[in-house]
């Protein structure tokens, strides 16, 4: 499958956590900057990309808790090619989307050009 139709899979069938995610940044909501759906980084896709600021926003279902190893390789893959990755439990979005909008925004300010991950707990 090519990465344009794997990509198209992957918004449709989307989490109720990505959709609510998606309605806070979509059409330049927070910070009047474009956000990407499953945008191609390497070998992986993002859930949501800034391409001007560099920034990966990963939604992360409860099956993450079991492929810490795996997520930590795929943001430094991501890292490596120049972006800085932020992770939010689905929970989180769901039950705190205000604190959610709050985090990328401050995020999308930040100056630096790597950010580590911010230690998740289920």
């Amino acid at each position: 499958m090519d990465k344009v139709s794997k990509s198209r899979e992957l918004r449709r069938d989307s989490s109720r956590a990505e959709k609510i995610c998606w309605h806070l940044i979509r059409d330049r909501r927070i910070g009047s900057v474009k956000f990407r759906r499953q945008h191609p980084i390497g070998p992986y896709f993002a859930d949501f990309a800034c391409v001007s600021r560099k920034l990966v926003i990963e939604i992360d279902g409860e099956h993450h808790a079991f492929q810490v190893e795996a997520d930590a390789h795929r943001t430094a893959v991501m890292q490596r090619e120049g972006w800085r990755v932020i992770r939010f439990w689905a929970n989180e979005v769901v039950q705190n989307p205000e604190g959610i909008w709050s985090a990328i925004e401050i995020a999308l300010t930040e100056q630096s050009s790597v950010t580590p991950s911010p230690n998740l707990s289920p």
